[in-house]
């Protein structure tokens, strides 16, 4: 008997060891390719952009403090060659190892703010004017966050994750339709209201709709509805499983500064993150901003609000936290 429970011990041993270089090596590709210039080559930004953040540059982190990383979605439908995309979405996650809490704010896309170097424009025009690193600069400067990491991926990439994962569940608050002129009708929206679980294509439907009375305001709000919904999917054994397949799947698109080493402290964290309820905000938020005609439609917001608004965000005083939403900080 001992030794067919050492034959299974051993078993199970040689069984360990075969998973976990298999998933390290698969990381390992992935961190290694994602690392490359696969959507956006800074090379070719206009000057005044800055030199690219690379991995080894970036401050390390000890994963204990406090880490913000810009995502961005960008749209390169229409960009020749190696041209930069415009960024069709902004978000910024700011992670907070100690109180296993993450925070999402999505930044509205015709926010006005200061380009550095480049003067006043819509804040999505920061990658195209000066790739990623003039987007952190930017994004940075109008949040009083420091970042330095970010991550990128575009239509398709965020279709091949979805659909890697086997599709991700979701309550659709609402029926949704548009028909999109461009690309054929290829990006039409066709949605049907209730819990379902939503492949790449439909799920990229329901971020990118925008054609309800309040716009962008509530794209922002669903795109951070289901950015949490695959965080808390990713977390699945069923989907661990899959993880190698996954990485795979998405490394084309994907681009990024954040190190291997960081990326392993900030997966190990992942797992360990509350994602039951995260932070969800807007910003700028409502009440904080002016409608201009100024540039076109813009959103020219009170710096200082928004700055103090995501601060106390992060930091609520232990007695207003029953009260955030009702005074009207979260847009949950």
């Amino acid at each position: 008997m001992k030794r067919v429970w050492k034959r299974v011990f051993v078993l199970l041993f040689l069984c360990i060891v075969a998973t976990t270089g298999y998933y390290g090596y698969a990381f390992y590709e992935f961190s290694q390719g994602i690392q490359q210039p696969n959507l956006v080559d800074e090379t070719e930004a206009p000057s005044g952009g800055g030199q690219e953040t690379k991995a080894a540059e970036i401050p390390q982190w000890d994963g204990k403090d406090r880490v913000n990383i810009l995502l961005m979605g960008v749209d390169r439908r229409g960009v020749r060659n190696s041209g930069l995309p415009r960024s069709d979405s902004m978000m910024v996650v700011s992670i907070d190892p100690e109180r296993k809490r993450f925070d999402l704010f999505s930044i509205l896309r015709d926010t006005y703010v200061e380009i550095p170097e480049h003067g006043m424009s819509r804040i999505n025009a920061a990658v195209v004017n000066g790739g990623p690193e003039l987007a952190m600069k930017t994004v940075s400067h109008f949040t009083g966050l420091p970042i330095n990491r970010y991550v990128i991926t575009d239509f398709e990439g965020f279709k091949a994750l979805i659909d890697a994962m086997g599709g991700v569940k979701l309550d659709v608050e609402k029926n949704m339709y548009y028909h999109d002129p461009t690309d054929k009708g290829m990006y039409d929206i066709n949605l049907k209201k209730g819990l379902q679980t939503l492949d790449g294509d439909k799920a990229l439907q329901y971020v990118r709709f925008r054609h309800d009375a309040t716009s962008d305001y509530t794209r922002t709000e669903r795109q951070r509805k289901l950015l949490a919904a695959v965080a808390d999917q990713m977390k699945q054994g069923t989907t661990l499983i899959q993880l190698p397949t996954i990485l795979k799947e998405v490394t084309p698109y994907i681009q990024t500064n954040i190190s291997s080493m960081d990326m392993l402290k900030l997966s190990s964290l992942g797992l360990m993150l509350n994602t039951d309820n995260p932070g969800n905000y807007q910003v700028p938020p409502m009440g904080m901003f002016r409608e201009s005609n100024r540039a076109g439609s813009v959103l020219i917001p009170d710096v200082k609000q928004v700055q103090a608004f995501i601060q106390e965000s992060l930091n609520p005083p232990v007695q207003e936290k029953g009260n955030r939403i009702a005074e009207g900080w979260s847009t949950k």
